[in-house]
C-alpha cells in the first residue's frame, strides 16, 4: 500500500473520490459538496488556518486503487487546553479492512506527533463542530447537511485502534406537523408575551447587527464549557456567508430582554435534500438540480446551533424562540421534520428542552480521543 500526501489537483480529486467509492452502494449516503470539503483545506476560505495547520493523505493499493483517506490538523487555540497537547483527525474513509484503517490512523498520528501533539481527537473537523464532526454510531439513515455519515464498521476500527469516547452527540427529531406538547406551549406563549421580551427573526439587511448579537450571546452562554474558545467576527460572518444560499430568514430567531441580546436559534432547510443526486458536483447541471430540488420543496429543517446568555438560561427564552418558529412553519405545511442536532451528552439543559418539545431519538455520533504512547 502507498500513502500519498494531497498536494496537487490529481491528489485533491482522489481525496474526494474515495468517498464516492466507499459509498457507491449505500442508498442512505448523500455526497457532500466537493466545494465544501475543499474549502476546509483552503486558507483563503477557512480562517482556522490563521491559528493552525492541516494536511491530508490518500491511500492506494499497489495497483493504484483508492482504499482510503484521512486528514490531520492542529488548532493552536484549542490544542494546548488539554492535559496532553491534542490535535485532530477527520475526513476518514476506509474500505472494510483493518490494516487500511490503522495505516491511515498511524499516518495522522505520526504527523501530529512530529508537530508536538500527544493525542488526537476524531473524527473531527478543522473548523467549528457544526459540520463534519463525530463518528456515527446509531441511526444509519440519510444524513442532514453537514452531519457526518459513515458505515457501521468504522466504530470497530476506532475502538480496536485504542480510541475512547470523549462524549456523545445526540440528535433528536420533532414532527413538524404536530403542535408542541401542551405544557411546553403554555410556557412558551407566556414567555413570548412577557413585558420587555422581544423576538426578531434574522434580517440579512442587518447582518452585521445580528452577527454582533450572535457573538455576544454565544460567547457568554458557552464560556463555562470545557475548552471553550470564543467565536470571532470572521468565523460567524463566514458561517453566515455559507448559509446564505440555503437560508430562510424566518427560521432564524433572536430573543432580546429590554433590548439586550439574550438568546438565539439558527435553523436551516436541510440542504442535503437539495444536493441529493448531484454527486457533490456543483457544476451547471448540479446547480440546475439544486435549484429544482429547492423549488420542489425541502421537507426537513435542521437546528444547527442555539445559545442563551447565562443570566437568562432559566427564563424560558428557548421555548419562546421555538414557538415563533412553529407559528411560521405550521401554516406552511411544507416541512415534515425538525432535526435538533446535535447536542452533547453533557448538556443536560438542551437535552431536557428537546424532550419537552416532543423530540424523539434520531441518531448518535461520538467524538473520540486517542492518547499517544
Amino acid at each position: 500500500m502507498k500513502i500519498t500526501e494531497v498536494n496537487n489537483k490529481q491528489t485533491q480529486q482522489a481525496f474526494l473520490d474515495v468517498a464516492r467509492i466507499i459509498y457507491k452502494s449505500d442508498e442512505n449516503w448523500i455526497c457532500p459538496l466537493d466545494n465544501d470539503i475543499e474549502a476546509v483545506f483552503d486558507p483563503k476560505k477557512n480562517n482556522f488556518h490563521q491559528h493552525g495547520k492541516c494536511t491530508r493523505w490518500v491511500l492506494t493499493d499497489d495497483d493504484g486503487k483508492l482504499l482510503g483517506r484521512v486528514a490531520a490538523f492542529i488548532n493552536d487555540k484549542k490544542a494546548y487546553n488539554y492535559e496532553q497537547p491534542t490535535g485532530g483527525m477527520g475526513f476518514f474513509e476506509s474500505v472494510n479492512d483493518e490494516k487500511v484503517a490503522f495505516l491511515l490512523f498511524d499516518t495522522a498520528k505520526t504527523w501530529l506527533k512530529n508537530n508536538g501533539m500527544q493525542a488526537m481527537d476524531g473524527p473531527i473537523n478543522f473548523g467549528e463542530n457544526d459540520n463534519f464532526w463525530g463518528l456515527l454510531a446509531e441511526g444509519f439513515v440519510p444524513p442532514s447537511y453537514g452531519m457526518n455519515y459513515n458505515p457501521p464498521y468504522y466504530k470497530k476500527f476506532f475502538d480496536d485502534y485504542g480510541f475512547h469516547t470523549l462524549y456523545e452527540q445526540i440528535t433528536n427529531h420533532v414532527d413538524a406537523h404536530k403542535p408542541f406538547p401542551e405544557r411546553f406551549t403554555k410556557i412558551a406563549e407566556w414567555v413570548a408575551q412577557k413585558p420587555g421580551y422581544e423576538f426578531r427573526h434574522f434580517d440579512s439587511a442587518q447582518i452585521e447587527k445580528f452577527a454582533a448579537d450572535f457573538i455576544e450571546i454565544y460567547n457568554d452562554g458557552w464560556r463555562d464549557f470545557e475548552n471553550f474558545v470564543p467565536i470571532t467576527h470572521a468565523t460567524i460572518m463566514e458561517s453566515f456567508r455559507k448559509m446564505k444560499p440555503l437560508m430562510d430568514e424566518k427560521l432564524i430567531w433572536f430573543a432580546y430582554v429590554n433590548g439586550e441580546p439574550a438568546s438565539f436559534v439558527v435553523i436551516l432547510p436541510d440542504a442535503n435534500q437539495m444536493i441529493k443526486g448531484i454527486n457533490g458536483k456543483l457544476n451547471l447541471i448540479g446547480k440546475l438540480k439544486f435549484v429544482y430540488n429547492r423549488w420542489r420543496g425541502v421537507k426537513r429543517m435542521r437546528a444547527i446551533v442555539m445559545g442563551t446568555k447565562q443570566a437568562y438560561q432559566k427564563h424560558g427564552l428557548e421555548s419562546g424562540l421555538f414557538i415563533k418558529v412553529k407559528e411560521y412553519v405550521l401554516p406552511l405545511k411544507q416541512y415534515d421534520e425538525l432535526e435538533l442536532s446535535w447536542v452533547g451528552d453533557f448538556n443536560d439543559k438542551m437535552i431536557a428542552l428537546h424532550h419537552s418539545m416532543g423530540g424523539v431519538f434520531g441518531k448518535k455520533h461520538v467524538t473520540m480521543r486517542y492518547i499517544f504512547e
